[in-house]
């Protein structure tokens, strides 16, 4: 089967878009900070995962010197909504250049709630938050990776099963390539092996 090559050190290779297409489905962080002044930014990272499970962390990019980059460094605090398949032309919305300074929340119309642990709000319609403090920010050649310690998550009580957020409730949206989205995808059961004799079974 030919198979084309794409040399990342070539001048007219560009990266991005490769990358864009091919790391997917990409969950998306939305993003709300407060700046120095107490002004609201939202805005959708669609690098976004977890970082690690002790202590419980998270982190995202931003491509480029951004205001939810500037706030974060500015406050040391952010808070992650879950930006689910009804919150879709918002997220995207808040995507716009909007200037700095500018309340992407309030400019279109999207509510607000506040938090339990950390001073910027959590988007109020979806599903479930993470509040997070600021660990570290990795610079990256021109884009920066943000890690957050998740101090407090916040799920509605319509998407948890017990303690168990469900998917069918959370409903998240994803990034692919170029302006493709991915809606919530089909969701099944699959058990890890424990050892590799369950492995060994499942091959007899």
């Amino acid at each position: 089967m030919a198979r084309r090559v794409f040399d990342l050190a070539d001048d007219d290779v560009d990266a991005y878009p490769l990358l864009n297409s091919l790391v997917v489905p990409r969950p998306i962080a939305w993003v709300s900070t407060l700046d120095a002044e107490g002004r609201g930014n939202l805005a959708p990272h669609s690098f976004f995962s977890v970082a690690s499970a002790d202590p419980p962390a998270l982190m995202f990019t931003s491509v480029g010197e951004k205001d939810t980059l500037r706030n974060v460094r500015a406050t040391g605090e952010f808070v992650v909504s879950i930006a689910s398949a009804d919150l879709l032309d918002l997220v995207n919305d808040s995507s716009a250049p909007f200037e700095p300074g500018v309340d992407e929340a309030g400019e279109l119309g999207i509510a607000l709630a506040a938090s339990e642990m950390v001073a910027p709000p959590r988007v109020a319609d979806s599903p479930a938050s993470l509040e997070c403090r600021l660990l570290e920010v990795v610079p990256v050649g021109s884009s920066a990776v943000v890690i957050g310690q998740v101090l407090a998550v916040t799920v509605d009580d319509a998407a948890l099963d017990g303690d168990h957020p469900m998917m069918d409730e959370l409903r998240p949206l994803s990034r692919l390539g170029r302006n493709e989205w991915g809606r919530p995808p089909e969701v099944f059961a699959l058990d890890r092996p424990r050892t590799t004799d369950d492995v060994r079974r499942s091959r007899s």
